[in-house]
């Protein structure tokens, strides 16, 4: 649409070879497979977004058979809280890095979410100011692609 955004990527830097806690972004075309919200801190984004609850977690244990997938509390292998007291996760564009099939090791949960500040690395993710990201999110299309590069 012509507009660019500054962003913040993975404190590994850009990579060909993501591994799973490397803190690496993954380089090439990724598409988006889902979009998650805070109900209780937004507005529904679009009409396809689904919202997070308390209890939703993001597995990210290459040893369980869940891994890169979204879990429901109580959930003892590793994973990530989706519903946080910060305002990162308020709003998540998750790709579809290492899915629906994940390789385990390959890497999970490269999600494009709200940066803490600009210039403050994330874990592998891509990383908007919020007001970007909430632009964004309303016009993304089933063809919409995340271009890395």
């Amino acid at each position: 649409m012509g507009r660019k955004f500054p962003i913040t990527i993975g404190r590994g830097g850009l990579t060909d070879k993501k591994r799973e806690g490397d803190g690496a972004t993954p380089k090439g075309v990724h598409g988006l497979v889902g979009m998650l919200y805070r109900t209780d801190r937004m507005a529904k984004p679009a009409n396809w977004a689904v919202p997070i609850r308390p209890g939703d977690l993001w597995s990210d244990d290459p040893k369980d058979e869940d891994y890169n997938l979204m879990v429901r509390r109580p959930y003892a292998p590793s994973h990530e809280n989706l519903r946080r007291a910060d305002p990162m996760y308020d709003l998540v564009l998750i790709t579809d890095w290492n899915w629906p099939s994940a390789v385990a090791g390959r890497g999970s949960a490269i999600f494009i979410h709200q940066w803490r500040s600009p210039g403050h690395p994330t874990a592998g993710c891509v990383a908007f100011r919020r007001d970007h990201l909430r632009w964004i999110a309303p016009r993304i299309r089933h063809e919409t692609r995340v271009v890395i590069a």
